[in-house]
């Protein structure tokens, strides 16, 4: 594990890590907008998109490939949304928001998508039971284990 940039740890690193690369920490997104929404932070100290490294550009392809297979066999998202907002969080970093036409279940819990089909509502914050994220984030592990 790296030592933790401000936006890793807001977003409950180390716990919340899915994977991890040398320069990209994939981690499930505490505020789980729509079920399985993670954010893919740049471990670099990069406050802009065009401040990182060549080596952090190379890595995200095959992240991005990875993110988006894992998150279809877990969910069966409909579509998937990239977003790179860095309006509070310092660090560069894309929230990942799988999208559903329909509701999803997960730990015994029913999500939907309250943005569907527009844009997400990444403000949404469904209340979530206490080991709920712990769950998924055991669960997501093991499906990019699977998928990789």
């Amino acid at each position: 594990m790296a030592t933790p940039n401000v936006t890793m740890s807001k977003f409950g690193y180390p716990a919340s890590v899915i994977a991890e690369t040398a320069c990209w920490s994939v981690q499930v997104r505490p505020a789980q907008a729509t079920l399985g929404a993670l954010v893919l932070v740049c471990k670099e100290p990069a406050a802009t998109f065009s401040d990182i490294s060549a080596q952090a550009h190379a890595e995200m392809k095959p992240l991005v490939e990875q993110i988006e297979c894992c998150l279809k066999k877990a969910f069966a998202y409909d579509k998937i949304n990239w977003l790179m907002l860095m309006m509070v969080d310092p660090d560069v970093h894309f929230h990942v928001l799988p999208r559903y036409a329909g509701p999803r279940a997960f730990g015994g819990l029913d999500f939907t998508d309250p943005g569907w089909p527009a844009a997400p509502n990444i403000g949404f914050n469904p209340p979530l039971g206490p080991t709920t994220l712990a769950d998924l984030a055991a669960h997501l592990k093991r499906v990019w284990a699977e998928a990789a």
